[in-house]
């Protein structure tokens, strides 16, 4: 199985440090993003070739000069595939080629980090029989405090805490079956740029093909700056911690 790592974003939540450095290269204890992120990946048996897919013409080339001298991670192969800017969904056109002898594929948003269990979460994607699978969560831990208020006063502070949503959030994790790729050709001969959510994956929900995998209490950030990595870095230690195990 191949997997396809989306790190071509302009990573405007992130500026004015994304200016110089895309958000695949946010350091992290020592090392950028992508590469706990790439050996992560490697270290799961099933995944045979990771694929790249960024603007390497710009502040991608970054990530290519990091790897330049690794044609492997851990034995899996790493290919570096030029995006075109063309959204979430156009640009996963590129990958077509190299997938046409898969019939899935994972995709991963490279700001996601997450010691989630993709063998699980793949399983899971078999069971329901559905041609898309989202990583999804309930419990969110705040970066602020809350209070507890009852006509005006406070009764409790409570830092931190862990809270239920009342929708699941999409993460930036999937398992596509390759059919998902012939619906995006389909789609760009209308339009340039194609959201995979929006465009894509939207109407296929409503045919009830897309699966929803909920991680639980896993440990997940959005590396959206480097400015996140220093106020969250007991979890982010923690989430390194999960991915070593």
């Amino acid at each position: 199985m191949k997997i396809v790592i989306l790190a071509g974003g302009r990573g405007t939540r992130g500026k004015p440090f994304t200016d110089y450095f895309p958000k695949a290269m946010i350091p992290i204890e020592g090392k950028p993003l992508i590469d706990y992120i790439v050996k992560y990946l490697s270290s799961f048996d099933f995944i045979k070739e990771i694929i790249i897919l960024s603007n390497y013409n710009g502040l991608g080339n970054q990530i290519q000069r990091y790897f330049e001298d690794k044609k492997t991670i851990q034995g899996k192969k790493i290919r570096f595939i030029q995006d075109s800017n063309s959204g979430t969904g156009g640009d996963l056109s590129h990958v077509t080629e190299v997938l046409k002898k898969e019939q899935d594929f994972i995709l991963w948003f490279v700001d996601n980090f997450c010691a989630i269990n993709l063998g699980k979460m793949y399983k899971f994607y078999k069971q329901k029989k559905s041609i898309a699978c989202i990583a999804t969560r309930k419990y969110r831990k705040e970066e602020t405090g809350y209070a507890k208020v009852k006509d005006g006063i406070i009764l409790e502070f409570q830092e931190k805490p862990t809270i239920t949503m009342l929708m699941a959030e999409c993460l930036g994790i999937y398992i596509l079956s390759t059919k998902i790729l012939k619906i995006i050709k389909s789609k760009k001969e209308r339009k340039k740029d194609v959201n995979l959510s929006f465009d894509v994956l939207q109407e296929l929900s409503k045919r009830k093909t897309v699966s929803a995998f909920d991680i639980g209490t896993t440990l997940w950030m959005d590396i959206e700056s480097p400015n996140k990595v220093e106020r969250n870095k007991a979890t982010v230690r923690e989430i390194i911690r999960k991915m070593k195990n």
